[in-house]
């Protein structure tokens, strides 16, 4: 759609908003921001609708910071005059960043303007003392904001201004109960605002509890893609034994650059994570199975780029807003086409292009059909490819020399520090690692060398002993002091006791 050049300065934004835009080089607005902001600027209730990376935080943010901050009849007063609820922690510290970032220069008299953000995995208390001081602007996920607001900490009900933001992840992920109570908690005559990559009819249905007329706003043709024309996609059937080495290879293509890797469960994407950083790469991962410390540094280390491959898990991704991701790596189908849609929407961003891969597993074939015939990408049946099939090399401009391993292994970046879970054996696709003993033999008290039961065989001697698991050395005693216990039991015994 093409729209006229303006800037935000035209359009009626305040000075301090727009000269702090301008400082991280933002000037004109994408479309779905010039097209909501005079809506939003009067106080309109609004239904935002575009693809993922076309601007949708600045599209609700720049007004709501204007709005709440040149209300004369409302000065700010450390109440919060704004919330914006978001689906994962990732998108909140991104939404937080964007909007601390564009209210830098605002003022509230004697004290400066204050944005916080409110998620789990961290402790209570700061986020408490933050809303003791005083805060204007609210972003936060929906668990911990009812909890704040139940023990009294968050007051809600001097909102100016509502906004759920992915709101159709918030009701995959089943937080619609959750969200229902916050609203109940805020006042009616306060503006909202929703926006939304993709508009199932339980949005539409959401939208029509809590909205009062809202207009819908598309930043683009309702039959336009929804995927972005800058994004080249591809689509290959890869068997699950040799996806590392499919992806190795993939990672070495001309003009890779920073680049995510998507799997579904939690336990795939730390095991792609480990194999790829055995094999040289700079990779970390995020998924749920991390605490929060180790979430934040491993998507700190991808945005300054000390590392250049994030693999992750579909909701930990959420809020992953950089614009320089090259390659998007579908590891394991995704589930739908919605899901599709999130994945490969992180690269191809703000008009830059992109390259998306999906691998597509044998028993994985049918769910994407389904994907390819819901947005019409013309591949139902991807074509049978290994690691050293000719037109992968071709297609995605891989070297014809390249091998399944870049340099000396790295250790991998994640670190898990003592607070968080760890995977277990019975999870995780990595067994824990088993304690090792060395068991010796021993007959009648005596070890098999001669050496009395107790005391350290010279090395020698026992060289040839194995390391067991701790279960087997377990077993291994129970069995060794029960023929003992035999072999010791009088003969007389058993015959009386047989008698």
């Amino acid at each position: 759609m093409t729209h006229v050049n303006k800037t935000f300065a035209e359009l009626g934004v305040r000075d301090e908003i727009v000269r702090a835009l301008k400082e991280t080089g933002i000037e004109h607005p994408f479309a779905i921001q010039e097209l909501t902001l005079p809506l939003a600027l009067a106080g309109d209730d609004l239904i935002g609708q575009a693809r993922t990376g076309m601007g949708k935080t600045y599209a609700f943010g720049i007004p709501l910071l204007h709005r709440i901050s040149s209300d004369e009849t409302r000065p700010l007063n450390g109440t919060p005059r704004a919330l914006i609820v978001v689906p994962t922690r990732e998108l909140c510290i991104q939404v937080y960043g964007d909007l601390a970032g564009a209210s830098k220069y605002l003022t509230t008299g004697d004290r400066k303007f204050s944005v916080t953000s409110i998620y789990g995995g961290r402790p209570y208390e700061p986020q408490i003392e933050a809303l003791r001081k005083g805060v204007d602007v609210v972003v936060g996920t929906p668990g911990r904001l009812l909890d704040l607001a139940q023990q009294g900490h968050l007051q809600l009900g001097g909102l100016s201004v509502l906004v759920l933001d992915e709101a159709d992840e918030m009701l995959d992920l089943g937080f619609l109960p959750d969200i229902e109570r916050i609203l109940r908690l805020t006042p009616d005559d306060r503006q909202s605002m929703l926006f939304s990559a993709t508009m199932p009819d339980p949005i539409i249905t959401l939208a029509r509890t809590f909205m009062n007329q809202p207009t819908h706003i598309r930043a683009e043709a309702p039959h336009s893609a929804a995927t972005h024309d800058t994004t080249e996609q591809f689509a290959y059937r890869a068997h699950a034994l040799d996806k590392s080495e499919l992806v190795s290879r993939i990672l070495q293509a001309e003009g890779r650059g920073a680049t995510m890797i998507f799997t579904r469960t939690k336990r795939t994407a730390q095991k792609v994570s480990d194999e790829l950083a055995e094999r040289g790469f700079k990779v970390d991962a995020v998924h749920g199975d991390l605490g929060q410390g180790a979430r934040e540094k491993a998507l700190k280390s991808f945005r300054t780029g000390a590392v250049d491959v994030l693999v992750a898990t579909d909701v930990a991704a959420r809020g992953i807003d950089i614009d320089d991701v090259t390659h998007v790596i579908n590891y394991q189908c995704p589930e739908d086409e919605q899901a599709y849609v999130h994945r490969i929407g992180r690269t191809g961003r703000a008009g830059k292009t992109g390259v998306a891969i999906t691998l597509v597993d044998w028993d994985e074939l049918p769910r994407w059909e389904a994907i390819d015939k819901a947005l019409n990408l013309g591949c139902p049946e991807p074509a049978e490819t290994y690691s050293s099939s000719p037109h992968i090399y071709e297609e995605l401009g891989i070297p014809s020399d390249a091998t399944g391993r870049i340099g000396e292994p790295r250790k991998p970046a994640a670190k898990r520090s003592p607070d968080e879970k760890r995977i277990s054996s019975a999870d995780g696709d990595r067994p824990a690692k088993a304690k090792t003993r060395t068991r010796r033999r021993t007959r009648g008290g005596q070890s098999a060398t001669g050496h009395p039961e107790g005391t350290a065989a010279p090395a020698q001697d026992s060289a040839d002993a194995a390391p067991v698991t701790e279960a087997e050395d377990t077993a291994g005693e129970a069995s060794t002091a029960g023929r003992r216990r035999r072999r010791r039991r009088p003969r007389k015994t058993e015959t009386a006791t047989a008698g």
